[in-house]
């Protein structure tokens, strides 16, 4: 499950000391190390996006990935607030990305809910 935080963590210090955008496609993550790409897909209607993780988190049992606004916007998960999703590494060359759907499936993939 992941859900996502905005406006009132807009210029906070994140984890990896640099300020919080919620226009950015990033995440917070206790299980990736920061400045990992992940591939976060909505399982509910295939949407997915590449995010960068930067900061630590989400602090609520259940929740495997906290995206920022932007990414969730993406993800059409604003409304809802939360979301089932899969989350994969791409690489840490991979520049963030939002796609409709998701159908590329890597090695090291991790299902979460």
């Amino acid at each position: 499950m992941a859900s996502w935080y905005g406006a009132e963590f807009q210029g906070s210090r994140t984890a990896d000391g640099e300020r919080f955008d919620q226009h950015a496609l990033t995440a917070a993550s206790r299980s990736f190390p920061i400045g990992t790409h992940v591939r976060v897909t909505n399982l509910a209607n295939g949407r997915s996006v590449v995010v960068r993780v930067n900061d630590r988190g989400p602090f609520v049992h259940g929740r495997v990935l906290d995206v920022s606004h932007a990414a969730a916007t993406a993800l059409g998960m604003v409304g809802r607030g939360t979301a089932r999703v899969r989350v994969e590494s791409v690489g840490e060359g991979s520049a963030p990305t939002v796609t409709g759907h998701a159908r590329v499936r890597r090695p090291r993939r991790r299902r979460l809910r």
